[in-house]
C-alpha cells in the first residue's frame, strides 16, 4: 500500500473508531435512537471510504503489477472473492 493511501485509510479508520466509541457511550447513556443511528451511518460511510481507497490502491498497484508480471490468476481470484464478500 502506498504511503498516501495508508495515511488516508488510517485517518478514516480512526474517524470510524471515534464514532464507534461515541455510539457506545450514547447507547450506555440511553441517547435518542435516531441520534445513535446517525452516528452509525457515519461509521459505515467512513469504512466504505477507507475500503474504496484501499481497493483503488490495490487495483492501481498490486493488480497491475501482477498482470504485467504475467501472474494475473491469483489477483483475479482475489478480486472475485472481494466482489462476493462485498455483495453478500
Amino acid at each position: 500500500m502506498d504511503q498516501e493511501t495508508r495515511a488516508e485509510s488510517l485517518r478514516r479508520i480512526a474517524y470510524a473508531r471515534g464514532h464507534l466509541d461515541g455510539i457506545r457511550r450514547m447507547i450506555e447513556e440511553d441517547s435518542y435512537c435516531v441520534d445513535v443511528l446517525k452516528q452509525s451511518y457515519a461509521v459505515r460511510r467512513a469504512l466504505e471510504k477507507a475500503e474504496a481507497l484501499m481497493l483503488r490502491g490495490h487495483l492501481h498497484h498490486c493488480v497491475v503489477d501482477a498482470i504485467t508480471g504475467g501472474e494475473p490468476e491469483p489477483v483475479l481470484g482475489e478480486l472475485a472473492e472481494l466482489y462476493q464478500l462485498a455483495h453478500r
